[in-house]
């Protein structure tokens, strides 16, 4: 190792933060680190120079011993004084996935068995289904844990054997460069363990395919799109860790009258010009089969709203109902009888409106006087 100071290594401050040293190695690594510079010597001491000032420089016991003894007052070892590989926990994006190890420093794994794998399951619902909720079962194929060998593979326990490459591990080391390096082991695939006699029902695998019926609960107000998680309700695990999720998506058909935002219903009410007017009252659907009563008052315009507050979906986010937000649609009649043109024409006369029949007359009196 480099008789340097620790300080003039990483490239700071004797007053460096915490954090400033951290950065500071996190540079070093990526920059030296002895995949990315195969077979160049300086460049591997250089990291291990590196590394060997964080180890240090990161523990506050041993930083404090170093400031006021240098070297010697770390026992005067060589190489890592005092190495906790658990020092370099926070860089295992650099030294860790970065570079494809699987572990360090020949250290185990953090991670444990890998989890079964998630599923999901489509679910249609009509837009009522949808607002009030329901529970409906669900059939769902799936791998599911071996009943007969309990999710072990063997036929009995006799069957089930140490690996002889990993000697149980699930792990194997090797080195490179500057590191011993652990991988999974591929004869066992990670478990630790072979099989001399296989179970005959899952042929070893220790899972079985199977059809399970599930019963599964739709809170009422969801909304198109929606996902509902199952929480170990996926695929069973091959290498006996826990069982994976299921989720089930919602498609939520449209609703011939009503349309929804977030909780609110929106929907339209088709008044003439007449009980635009005078105003009027009006049956209003409303979901489950069932209506309500408004009254229009005179006068009301074309696109005003009308709230019904507590008569929309129920909120998921935040307790209670939607409202419901009808639109007043005035409709302008299309065809007339003479009965009723006339009406409208005298409606015209006492309003002093001019109306496209009465300015063609006049138009046509002007010529001739």
């Amino acid at each position: 190792m480099s008789d340097r100071d620790y300080y003039e290594i990483l490239g700071v401050g004797r007053d460096a933060a915490p954090e400033d040293l951290k950065k500071a190695y996190r540079k070093l690594a990526l920059q030296y680190h002895p995949d990315k510079n195969p077979g160049d010597r300086e460049a591997e001491e250089r990291f291990k120079d590196a590394a060997e000032a964080y180890a240090v420089l990161s523990d506050p016991a041993k930083r404090a011993q170093y400031d006021r003894f240098g070297r010697a007052g770390l026992g005067g070892g060589s190489g890592f004084p005092g190495f906790d590989a658990d020092a370099f926990a926070d860089f295992g994006d650099i030294l860790g996935n970065l570079f494809g190890f699987g572990s360090l420093f020949g250290g185990q794994g953090r991670r444990g068995p890998a989890s079964g794998a998630d599923l999901r399951y489509d679910l249609e619902l009509t837009f009522e289904q949808a607002a009030a909720g329901l529970e409906t079962p669900v059939k769902i194929a799936r791998l599911d844990r071996c009943d007969t060998c309990r999710g072990t593979g063997a036929a009995d326990r006799d069957s089930i054997k140490t690996c002889t490459t990993c000697r149980g591990r699930g792990q194997v080391a090797f080195q490179q460069g500057f590191f011993t390096i652990a991988r999974t082991c591929g004869t066992c695939g990670g478990t630790g363990k072979r099989i001399v006699k296989p179970c005959p029902t899952c042929r070893g695998e220790g899972r079985v395919r199977v059809e399970r019926t599930i019963t599964v609960r739709v809170p009422g107000g969801v909304d198109d799109g929606m996902r509902l998680r199952i929480s170990g309700e996926g695929e069973a695990s091959a290498s006996g860790g826990p069982s994976g999720d299921l989720y089930v998506v919602l498609h939520v058909a449209d609703h011939p009258v009503f349309r929804r935002d977030g909780a609110d219903l929106h929907c339209d009410l088709s008044i003439s010009v007449a009980q635009a007017a005078l105003g009027t009252s009006a049956r209003i659907p409303l979901l489950a089969d069932a209506s309500t009563e408004i009254d229009v008052e005179a006068g009301v315009q074309s696109g005003s709203v009308i709230r019904l507050r507590g008569k929309g979906l129920p909120a998921l986010d935040r307790g209670g109902r939607g409202d419901l937000l009808v639109t007043v649609r005035v409709r302008t009649p299309k065809k007339l009888t003479a009965e009723q043109r006339g009406l409208y024409e005298r409606l015209a006369e006492l309003d002093g409106e001019a109306t496209a029949e009465r300015g063609l007359f006049e138009r046509v009196k002007d010529i001739f006087n």
